[in-house]
């Protein structure tokens, strides 16, 4: 199966401003620390990675639905589906290296 074959989840990936420039929102207002930075391809909602103890991107699809993420890390633009847990191809990066 080639990259994104078995997703139809790609049609809701929008032009988005993440609402965080270097931060995970929810973990600065927990007082906690991340991992790695995802944001959302719905809505922009940037949230901490699997390998987090919060979580927070997984939760942000969660509570939402929305199930497109982009890696937020200097020099990564791969995109993920929670949906059908296949990489996408990549996105235009997100973040200045």
């Amino acid at each position: 199966m080639a990259m994104g074959e078995g997703c139809s989840h790609g049609a809701l990936i929008s032009d988005v401003e993440p609402n965080s420039t270097d931060t995970c929102p929810e973990c600065v207002a927990r007082g906690d620390g991340w991992v790695h930075l995802r944001v959302c391809l719905v809505c922009g909602q940037v949230g901490c990675c699997d390998e987090s103890p919060n979580r927070h991107a997984r939760r942000h699809f969660h509570a939402t639905g929305h199930p497109v993420i982009q890696s937020y890390e200097i020099g990564e633009n791969w995109r993920y589906c929670f949906i059908d847990d296949v990489e996408l191809p990549a996105g235009e990066p997100m973040r200045r290296s």
